[in-house]
């Protein structure tokens, strides 16, 4: 079964946090990346996402050095609607 892989980047114009994250992130871009699966037995092309990661640099990296971290799209969404609105809740 072959994977499709999406890569998208997001902005966050204040310093935000996520579930599961014990650091708040910096004001930033940040690439997230999906993987999605086809659904078999279809009459129709479909896919399933099966994880969604954010790739956030690490605390102690050198230049470049990045992380990924799973992240629910719905928790993801939820923060950059928080900083859309100038919110600082988690």
């Amino acid at each position: 079964m072959s994977l499709r892989t999406t890569s998208k980047t997001i902005s966050f114009a204040r310093p935000f946090s996520l579930d599961g994250l014990d650091e708040t992130q910096l004001a930033g871009s940040y690439t997230v990346q999906t993987d999605e699966e086809p659904i078999e037995g279809l009459s129709f092309l479909a896919y399933r996402r099966v994880a969604t990661v954010i790739f956030l640099p690490l605390t102690h990296g050198g230049a470049g050095s990045f992380q990924a971290i799973p992240v629910a799209p719905d928790a993801l969404d939820a923060a950059l609607a928080r900083d859309a609105s100038g919110s600082h809740g988690s």
